[in-house]
């Protein structure tokens, strides 16, 4: 009887482990690099959409706002956003930096709308270009950065998270300028 129990709860078991696997394989398939850097660009254009809905938002007077005196400015996190950008996307895909040198937030003629706008959007661009021309069999390929070895995707992911941080720190900026933000476009 023992032998008949533990005999049916190992089959069931395995029916389980196997069905779960099968079902797994067809809810979700193994994504192939192409679908992985196809939907990187997707994701950094819609990014792109979003943050210029932001700059947009912002009447040219906000552009120097500081919600405190410590902490950046609009025009600064947007420019740091930028670097961050540029940065993480250089070091995930191996493309030469724009601006390369540069401390883009100190640079006082970046600090008005228009020019602001032109250097986040060309950051945006730089990002969406250097995916576009990556290999996409190179995702997975292991770079260095500072004391860290990591995956030119988790680079590349690296700039996105960094950049969707500093976009939404500027939504209680727009709202402290009585400014209602853009809605989320998470698709």
């Amino acid at each position: 009887m023992k032998t008949t129990i533990a005999s049916s709860i190992t089959a069931l078991s395995l029916c389980l482990l196997f069905s779960t696997s099968a079902i797994a394989r067809t809810i979700a398939p193994p994504l192939s690099n192409d679908s992985v850097k196809a939907q990187l660009v997707r994701d950094w254009e819609r990014a792109r959409v979003y943050t210029k809905a932001y700059l947009d938002a912002m009447p040219e007077e906000g552009v120097s706002f500081k919600p405190t005196p410590e902490i950046r400015s609009f025009a600064e996190q947007m420019l740091h956003l930028s670097a961050g950008t540029i940065n993480l996307v250089s070091s995930g895909t191996g493309k030469a930096k724009i601006y390369d040198g540069k401390n883009l937030e100190k640079m006082d003629e970046l600090k008005n709308k228009a020019a602001l706008t032109k250097v986040v959007m060309e950051s945006y661009d730089y990002a969406i270009d250097a995916v576009k021309g990556l290999d996409a069999d190179k995702l997975s390929e292991m770079v260095s950065m500072g004391k860290n070895s990591l995956s030119r995707l988790t680079l590349i992911n690296k700039g996105f998270e960094h950049q969707t941080h500093h976009r939404g720190q500027c939504t209680i900026y727009l709202r402290m300028k009585g400014v209602t933000p853009p809605n989320e476009m998470l698709f």
